[in-house]
C-alpha cells in the first residue's frame, strides 16, 4: 500500500480516460491488490482484497493530496470499489457520479456506468487494440465478436470503416454499444446481433464475408465461452467468414494462459491463419511477467 502513496507524488492524469495505477502488474511490492483509473471527472479506486478503515482513510488522504496536485481547482469525485469472487461493493466516497457519463478515448465518446458492478462499459487496458482497429479499418467490412458495448466498433467506423457487425449475448451490452455509436454519429452501417456466436455462423455468412474480425471473448464465462474448450471451436469456423488478405485480432485476457496456447490453438484449429504481431498493451498495464496480461495477437489469412 505505502508503494502505492509514494507512486502517487509522481503521477498525473490521463488526457482522457485511463489507468493511472495498475498495482495487478505485480511491480509494487505491497500493492498488487489496487488500481486507479481515471473516468473524467471520477478517479475510481479498486482494490481486489479487503481493506479494514484505516488503511481505506490513509489512501483516501493520499488520493485528495493527490487531488490537490491534478485537479486544477475542480471538487474531487472518487468512487471505491472492492472485488472479491465476482462480487463487489461500491461506493461514492467523495463528490458525485454524473447521471450521464461519458468519457473519451482517442477521439470518440462511451458511456461508463461505474456502480453497476465490475464491468464498467469501457476495459482501459484495450486501449492499444481499439486504436489499432481505428487505424486499419478505413473501407473493409468488420466483424466485432464478443463486442460488449462495442468499443471496437465504435474505434473502426471512427476509422472509416465501411460497415461492422456486432454480435454479443448480452444484449444490455448492445443496447449501450448502439448508445455509444449514436454518441458519435454513427448510427449507419452498423449492425447488432443479440446471439449466441455459436449458433449463428449462418447469419454470420450472410453479412460476410469480412476484412477484419475481432474476437475478444471472455476467458471464463459459463454458459458463454470458457477459452480452454470454446477457443478452438471459434477458431475452426472463421476462416469460412474472410475475404483474401483479411485480418483478425485475436484476445485472451487469461493470466493463466500464455500467448503459445493461443498460438498452438491457431495452428491446430486454422492454420490458414498467419501470425504477424502481438499488439502492445499501454505501458501503465506493464506485468512482471507480461504472459499473465492480455494478450491481443494480429493474425492474416495467409495467400491460397
Amino acid at each position: 500500500m505505502h508503494a502505492f502513496i509514494e507512486q502517487l507524488a509522481t503521477l498525473e492524469l490521463p488526457s482522457d480516460s485511463g489507468r493511472i495505477f495498475h498495482g495487478r502488474g505485480g511491480k509494487y511490492a505491497g500493492a498488487e491488490h489496487l488500481c486507479l483509473d481515471w473516468f473524467a471527472p471520477v478517479l475510481l479506486l479498486t482494490s481486489f482484497r479487503p481493506l479494514e478503515q484505516e488503511p481505506l482513510q490513509q489512501l483516501i488522504s493520499a488520493l485528495e493530496t493527490f487531488w490537490q496536485r491534478v485537479g486544477q481547482g475542480q471538487p474531487l469525485n472518487l468512487v471505491y470499489q472492492y472485488r472479491a469472487g465476482g462480487q463487489t461493493d461500491t461506493q461514492v466516497i467523495a463528490g458525485e457520479v454524473p447521471w450521464q457519463h461519458v468519457v473519451e478515448e482517442n477521439g470518440n465518446r462511451f458511456n461508463i456506468h461505474l456502480m453497476r458492478g465490475q464491468n464498467h462499459g469501457l476495459f482501459l487496458d484495450m486501449r492499444e487494440g481499439r486504436a489499432w482497429v481505428q487505424a486499419n479499418a478505413k473501407g473493409k467490412r468488420v466483424l466485432n465478436l464478443f463486442s460488449y458495448t462495442c468499443g471496437f466498433s465504435v474505434a473502426a467506423m471512427a476509422g472509416g470503416a465501411e460497415a461492422v457487425v456486432n454480435i454479443d449475448m448480452a444484449k444490455g451490452a448492445l443496447s449501450t454499444g448502439k448508445q455509444n455509436h449514436h454518441l458519435n454519429g454513427f448510427d449507419k452501417n452498423v449492425s447488432y446481433l443479440g446471439h449466441d456466436i455459436f449458433k449463428s455462423w449462418g447469419k454470420l455468412r450472410k453479412y460476410g464475408p469480412y476484412d477484419l474480425v475481432i474476437a475478444d471473448p471472455p476467458s471464463n464465462q459459463k454458459g458463454s465461452f470458457v477459452a480452454t474448450k470454446d477457443y478452438v471451436r471459434l477458431l475452426r469456423k472463421l476462416p469460412e467468414l474472410l475475404n483474401a488478405d483479411a485480418e483478425l485480432l485475436l484476445c485472451l485476457n487469461a493470466p493463466e494462459l500464455n500467448t503459445d496456447f493461443l498460438k498452438d490453438q491457431v495452428q491446430d484449429a486454422a492454420p490458414s491463419l498467419s501470425f504477424v504481431e502481438r499488439l502492445p498493451n499501454p505501458e501503465v498495464f506493464a506485468d512482471i511477467d507480461e504472459e499473465k496480461s492480455l494478450k491481443v495477437l494480429r493474425y492474416k489469412l495467409a495467400e491460397s
